[in-house]
C-alpha cells in the first residue's frame, strides 16, 4: 500500500494505465456527481460518481474506496482517467469513488485496516457494511444502472475490495482485490515475519496522516525531507528508530507511525487487522491480481487468494500474477524492470485480455466465462502459462541444500560435522541495494546481489552450472539450521538467478551494469529470530545453541535456463529496507538504545544432522 513516489497515493484512487488515449475523454463523455452517501450508523461519506452523458443505456457501476483521496474535488472538476484502465473506460461504466470514514471529506473516524466483524446487529459496521451501505444507495438512487456493481482496488483500496467481498449485496456480482493488503505484521506493509520494513514506513506515513482534527480536508499530508538522496546513511545516522520520534510534527505525533513502534509482536492489534479470517460465505465472482515483484503487498496477494479459495468452494475465483511491481499491471507496458526484460507487454495484455474480460462478461454478459483458474507469468522462459490450480499440483517438492564450500545442491549433506559461519556488524549493515536511494526503489526485487555476495557477512550458496531448465513453481520455505553469539539475530534468505559470463546485455540494463555474471535476486523473505517459536512470545536464543527457524519466501514461478546457476545468500542485514537488529534480546527493538547494539557471529549448519535448506516446488 505505501509506495514512496507520493504521487502514488492518487494512482491508488485511480489504478490508472498508462496513458489515456484521449485526455480529454472523460470530461467529452462523464458527468460528474458529489454526494454525501449515510452509513446504517448515521455517518456520511464522500462520493464521487462519474455518469456516462449517455443516458439512453444502462450501465454496470464499477466502485472503489479508498483512503487516498477521491480527489478532484468540486464537481466541474473531473479526473484524467477512470475506472482501472483506459479500455474499460471507453466501455462504458458508471464509476464511483468514495472516501472511506474519516479520511479526507468523508465523516467519521478513520482506523486502519478496521477489523472485521463475522457478527453484526444493529448499527454496528466494518468496511463490508459500508460497502453493503454504499451499493444500496446507488442502486436506489442511480437512473440508469443495469443492476450490476463491480469492485476494484490496489493496494489499500485493494484491501477495501477484499474487506468489500463479505458485504454480499445482491447487486455485487464481481470484485477483484489487486496487491491487497492483508496482514500487516506477518508479511505486508509494516513487518515481515518480525522484522521491520523502515524506509516502506518512514517514508509513507507522513504523507498519510492528513486528519489530526477530525475535520475534512482537501489538502494532503507533507512529503518528509531527508535532506540527503543517501538513505542508507541516513537511517544509520538516526541510530535507534526511536530517533524517528524528533521528526515532531511528522512521525512524532503520528498514531500509525507510533502503532507501528508500539506492537512489534503479533498481537492482537495486528491479529484483529487480519481480514484473511474472515473471507466466508462470498456468492460471487472474484479475481485477485498481484506481481512477482510487489515490495509491498506480496504476502497479502498470495494469501488472499488461497483464502477466498478455501473458505469458498465453488465460486469463480480466478489468480493473475505478472512480471509487475506494486500496482505495475494497471499502467506501463510491464516489459521492464531495472536491468530485467520480460520480452513482452505484459501490462497492455493483462488489461487487454483478462481485466476487460472479466468486467465486461460478469457486469455486461459481454464474452463467454472461459476464465483460466491461474494465469501466470512464468520469469526467466518469459511466458504466459495457465493452470488449474495454483500452485499447480504437478510441481514436486524437492530440497535444496546447503553444502560444504559454498556448494547448493538437491543432494542431501553426508558430512558428520559442517557449518558456515559469519560475523554480522549493525554498525556496518549490507546494503540492501548498491545505489543511492532515500527510499523503497521498486526494482530491488530484481537487482543485482554481486554487491552483497562479495561482502564477508554474507554466506553464499550456488549450485553447479545448471545443464537442463529447472522451473520452480509454488512457494519456497527456508529450513535454516543456526546458531549465535548473541541472543537475537535477523536471518535475510535470497534466492538468486546467476546469469553465465556470455550473458547479453538487455536494452534497458542500466550503463554501469552488465549481464554477463549477473546476480538476479528471484525471491527473498527475512525473519526476526527471536519469533522463531511464537510469533507473539519471542524467545531469545541461547549462545552457541543450535536452533531450528523456518519461513516462508512466498511464491514464484521462475525458470533457471540451462547455463544458470541457482545461487541462495544468507545474512543477517538488509539495510535499510530491514532495520537493524541489536543482535541483543530486547522486548522492544524500536526502543533500543545506540549501546544495544552490537556485533554477532552466526553459524550456518549444513551437516548430515543439520541439515539447512530450502524446500522448493520443481515443475518438470
Amino acid at each position: 500500500m505505501r509506495s514512496f513516489i507520493l504521487v502514488l497515493m492518487f494512482f491508488c484512487t485511480v489504478a490508472v494505465s498508462a496513458q489515456t488515449p484521449d485526455p480529454s475523454y472523460v470530461q467529452n463523455n462523464y458527468l460528474k456527481r458529489e454526494v454525501y452517501i449515510t452509513m446504517r450508523d448515521g455517518v456520511r461519506l464522500f462520493t464521487s460518481i462519474y455518469l456516462p452523458k449517455d443516458s439512453t443505456k444502462k450501465y454496470p457501476v464499477m466502485m472503489q474506496r479508498t483512503p487516498y483521496s477521491v480527489a478532484p474535488y468540486g464537481e466541474g472538476k473531473l479526473k484524467t482517467q477512470v475506472g482501472p484502465s483506459a479500455e474499460l473506460m471507453q466501455d462504458g461504466f458508471i464509476f464511483v469513488y468514495q472516501d472511506v470514514r474519516g479520511r479526507w471529506m468523508s465523516e467519521g473516524e478513520f482506523i486502519e485496516m478496521r477489523p472485521h466483524q463475522d457478527t453484526k446487529s444493529g448499527k454496528a459496521f466494518d468496511e463490508s457494511t459500508d460497502t453493503y451501505d454504499t451499493i444500496e444507495w446507488l442502486m436506489k438512487n442511480l437512473n440508469y444502472h443495469n443492476g450490476k456493481v463491480g469492485m476494484w482496488g490496489i493496494s489499500y483500496p485493494g484491501f477495501y475490495a477484499s474487506a468489500g467481498l463479505m458485504a454480499n449485496h445482491p447487486a455485487l456480482v464481481a470484485s477483484s482485490p489487486q496487491a491487497p493488503m492483508a496482514d500487516l505484521w506477518r508479511g505486508d506493509d509494516s513487518y515481515h515475519n518480525g522484522a521491520f520494513m523502515l524506509p516502506h514506513n518512514f517514508g509513507f506515513y507522513p504523507s498519510f496522516t492528513n486528519r489530526t482534527d477530525g475535520k475534512p480536508t482537501q489538502t494532503p499530508g507533507k512529503r518528509f525531507d531527508f535532506g540527503t538522496p543517501d538513505g542508507y546513511q541516513f537511517y544509520l545516522n538516526l541510530g535507534p528508530i526511536k530517533n524517528s520520534l524528533k521528526y515532531a510534527e511528522t512521525l512524532g505525533k503520528d498514531p500509525y507511525w507510533r502503532a507501528n513502534l508500539e506492537h512489534p509482536n503479533y498481537d492482537e492489534f495486528w491479529k484483529s487487522r487480519n481480514i484473511l479470517n474472515h473471507h466466508n460465505g462470498i456468492r460471487h465472482a472474484v479475481m485477485v491480481v498481484g506481481g512477482w515483484y510487489d515490495a509491498e503487498d506480496l504476502y497479502g496477494t498470495f494469501k488472499t487468494y488461497q483464502s477466498v479459495e478455501q473458505k469458498n468452494p465453488g465460486i469463480v475465483n480466478i489468480f493473475v500474477i505478472g512480471p509487475w511491481v506494486h500496482g505495475g499491471w494497471a499502467r506501463g507496458d510491464g516489459d521492464i524492470l531495472g536491468n530485467v526484460n520480460f520480452g513482452q507487454k505484459t501490462g497492455i495484455y493483462y488489461r487487454q485480455n483478462i481485466e476487460r474480460k472479466f468486467f465486461n462478461y460478469y457486469l455486461k454478459g459481454i464474452g463467454d466465462n472461459n476464465f483460466n483458474e491461474a494465469t501466470m507469468y512464468e520469469t526467466g522462459s518469459n511466458q504466459w502459462r495457465t493452470f488449474t490450480e495454483w500452485p499447480p499440483k504437478a510441481a514436486k517438492e524437492r530440497n535444496l541444500y546447503f553444502g560444504a564450500n559454498g556448494k547448493l545442491s538437491f543432494d542431501a549433506p553426508a558430512a558428520a560435522q559442517s557449518a558456515s559461519q559469519y560475523t554480522s556488524d549493525p554498525a556496518k549493515p549490507v546494503p540492501s541495494s548498491d545505489y543511492i536511494t532515500s527510499g523503497m526503489p521498486r526494482e530491488y526485487m530484481v537487482d543485482d546481489q554481486r554487491h552483497a555476495s562479495r561482502r564477508p557477512d554474507v554466506l553464499t550458496f550456488q549450485t553447479d552450472v545448471l545443464d537442463k531448465d529447472i522451473t520452480l513453481a509454488g512457494n519456497i520455505w527456508a529450513d535454516l539450521k543456526v546458531s549465535t553469539t548473541g541472543t537475537d539475530a535477523d536471518f535475510v534468505v535470497k534466492v538468486i538467478d546467476v546469469y553465465p559470463d556470455d550473458a547479453k546485455d538487455n536494452p534497458n540494463t542500466a550503463k554501469h551494469i552488465r549481464m554477463a555474471g549477473y546476480q538476479q535476486m528471484v525471491r527473498s523473505e527475512a525473519m526476526r529470530g527471536k519469533f522463531r517459536k511464537s510469533f507473539d512470545t519471542p524467545v531469545p536464543f541461547k549462545p552457541g545453541k543450535v536452533e531450528e527457524i523456518n519461513f516462508e519466501l512466498q511464491d514464484v514461478l521462475h525458470t533457471f535456463k540451462k547455463g544458470h546457476r541457482i545461487m541462495v545468500q544468507v545474512q543477517s542485514t538488509f539495510f535499510p529496507i530491514i532495520d537493524r537488529n541489536p543482535q541483543k534480546f530486547l522486548p522492544n527493538i524500536h526502543y533500543a538504545d545506540a549501546s544495544d547494539f552490537q556485533s554477532a557471529t552466526h553459524k550456518v549448519y549444513h551437516d548430515k544432522t543439520n541439515a539447512s535448506h530450502l524446500k522448493v516446488r520443481v515443475l518438470e
